[in-house]
């Protein structure tokens, strides 16, 4: 019966360890050192490295501490950092906890949607200047049609057909002259 009681309690130990964890756990036992003195030279919480050996990563707020720390303990055991980080990400990916979250909101495609976007990357101090420029050339071509259009009227005889008038002496009639 103790036999069965011990084999049970081995298998639910190797349940709930993940992969990771097993092979940090027997390469730390491995070189003789005890969770201690890996906490002492990784600065990483004792705690953590127990959670980190028996796959408890519900004890982390993010995934980035468990790579962080699992980086570390693997380098400081001389393990294949690589390989280790790919299974882990393995094991983090079928964890529950560390799904992708959905999306806070659904994509829309609208035209003020993508009116946002474009506003969103414009350069304002360039539309800015861009913008003070275009109304410099207004302000500039307005000016200078108003200049040309007062300095043609100033002459009244400007822009008339040369004509014939008559003179105060009955019957003679003379050429206007075109002003030049």
């Amino acid at each position: 019966m103790l036999f069965r009681l011990q084999n049970c309690l081995k298998m639910l130990k190797t349940m709930t360890m993940s992969e990771v964890g097993e092979q940090l756990q027997s390469a730390r036992e491995a070189l003789k050192l005890t969770i201690q003195q890996i906490a002492d030279t990784t600065k990483i919480r004792t705690d953590h490295i127990r959670a980190l050996e028996e796959g408890h990563y519900e004890v982390f707020s993010a995934p980035v501490y468990i790579r962080g720390f699992v980086r570390i303990y693997a380098a400081q055991l001389k393990l294949n950092t690589a390989q280790i980080m790919s299974v882990l990400d393995a094991e983090l990916k079928r964890s529950e906890k560390f799904k992708e979250p959905p999306p806070l909101m659904e994509e829309s495609n609208t035209l003020l949607d993508h009116v946002m976007f474009w506003l969103s990357k414009f350069n304002w101090r360039v539309g800015v200047a861009g913008g003070g420029a275009l109304i410099l050339l207004v302000v500039v071509v307005f000016a200078g049609s108003a200049w040309h259009h007062h300095h043609s009227r100033s002459n009244p005889l400007a822009g008339m057909k040369p004509a014939m008038y008559q003179s105060a002496n009955a019957g003679e009639t003379l050429p206007l002259t075109t002003h030049r």
